[in-house]
């Protein structure tokens, strides 16, 4: 059963996915540099550094973004792969001090680090996403695996897709009529010349376009079919959303629900959920447990045995653990908006086929997540390494803060 709860506050929208009444994600506006993931903006080049063939670009944010070489030149693909060519140009050659360039966020400011950019710009839809600039491509998911929605969404691409700009049919545009998608290929396509007639008109550095408000999100990557409930405690924000949902016939708009008793994220006990989520222990149900550490390089996730003592033989206890910390470890993953590399340290099996069974349960898990996970299976030390795609600041980020007195996470004597 999948639920989202809706609720604002300050005219702050946050939203909480629940699967089978558990969180596994939380959206919202808290934080500042959250907003701009995805913006377009007009920069302009503060210094090019052929050491680390890259340069930096003050977009009128509090740190210059870090632009890499290989985000300055056209995107090439294979198929629907994004590749790097094998030789890239020198960064010297395409970007010059004091230069006027239009960038989008692709990774956002984390501490000290600005902002990561690329000139490679897009624009994602609910069934499409317009590749600004890059007019060869054409893509569709590999999610949608049945050939002849495959053959049928291509088609239509080939027909309907603008010669100045690619391509890329989402998930969501599985089953979904050529009129719905038409409709939301012209959205974008509007909203390209919007954009374009603001650089002509923008003078100097700053935001030119932003979708990334709680809402739109909801609307363009979590609201499906699939949503069996939705509870929002504004009634104005309720009937805007069934609209949005009917312009797009989304079944979802039928179960959208006002509900003004109270606080829904106490009542739901998701205060508590997310209080938890920001802690390093885990406790599993059959009383294993995990131990999360985040780290600048990596994330680390230990799996523990606990209380658990199984009722069989030793491999078929371990084996059990394993696979319900599997299930946790991308819930955990999810909720905690962990990204780039992450290591588990399962409790060690003897047998390969146990191992395969591990992986492809965190492979099965994986697939509730939006965005991009990799299992990329087991080092030779027998941890497990997977990779996620960044994107949005960490759940701990935006509901903690660092130490008076440390400046991260520590002790502070109690006074006697």
């Amino acid at each position: 059963m999948k639920q989202i709860i809706i609720t604002t506050n300050n005219n702050q929208i946050t939203a909480a996915v629940l699967q089978d009444n558990r969180l596994v994600e939380v959206i919202d506006d808290t934080a500042r540099e959250s907003r701009h993931s995805g913006g377009i903006f007009k920069g302009r080049v503060t210094n090019v550094v052929p050491g680390i063939q890259a340069a930096f670009v003050d977009i009128g944010l509090n740190k210059n973004a870090f632009l890499y070489v290989a985000d300055v030149i056209q995107s090439i693909y294979e198929g629907e792969k994004k590749i790097l060519p094998p030789s890239l140009p020198a960064i010297e050659n395409l970007l010059k001090e004091g230069q006027e360039i239009i960038v989008q966020i692709m990774r956002e400011q984390i501490g000290e680090k600005g902002a990561r950019v690329t000139t490679n710009l897009s624009l994602p839809g609910r069934f499409v996403v317009l590749l600004l600039g890059n007019n060869h491509h054409l893509g569709i998911s590999r999610k949608i695996i049945n050939e002849e929605d495959r053959q049928r969404l291509y088609e239509w691409g080939e027909r309907v897709k603008p010669s100045d700009t690619g391509m890329i049919i989402r998930t969501l545009a599985e089953d979904v009529s050529e009129k719905e998608l038409s409709e939301d290929l012209d959205k974008l396509i509007k909203l390209k010349e919007e954009i374009n007639q603001k650089i002509v008109e923008k003078r100097g550095k700053g935001l030119l376009y932003s979708s990334n408000d709680p809402f739109s999100r909801l609307l363009r990557e979590v609201i499906d079919d699939e949503v069996d409930e939705i509870f929002i405690d504004d009634g104005d924000l309720a009937n805007r959303l069934r609209r949005r949902l009917q312009e797009i016939n989304c079944t979802a708009a039928n179960k959208v629900w006002t509900d003004l008793r109270g606080n829904l994220f106490e009542r739901y006990d998701l205060i508590n959920q997310i209080r938890h989520a920001v802690l390093p222990k885990v406790e599993l149900k059959n009383g294993g447990y995990l131990v999360i550490q985040k780290t600048e390089a990596l994330t680390s996730i230990d799996v523990n045995s606990g209380k658990y003592i199984g009722d069989k033989n030793l491999q078929d206890t371990i084996l059990i653990l394993n696979l319900e910390a599997a299930a946790e470890v991308s819930r955990q993953i999810r909720l905690r908006n962990l990204s780039g590399i992450i290591i588990v340290d399962f409790i060690d099996l003897e047998n390969k086929e146990d191992w395969d069974k591990v992986l492809a349960q965190l492979e099965i898990s994986f697939q509730q997540d939006r965005i991009k996970c990799r299992v990329m299976g087991l080092t030779r030390l027998g941890l497990v390494e997977i990779t996620r795609k960044k994107e949005g600041q960490t759940l701990e980020a935006r509901y903690t803060t660092k130490c008076e007195h440390c400046g991260g996470k520590g002790w502070a004597l109690k006074s006697n």
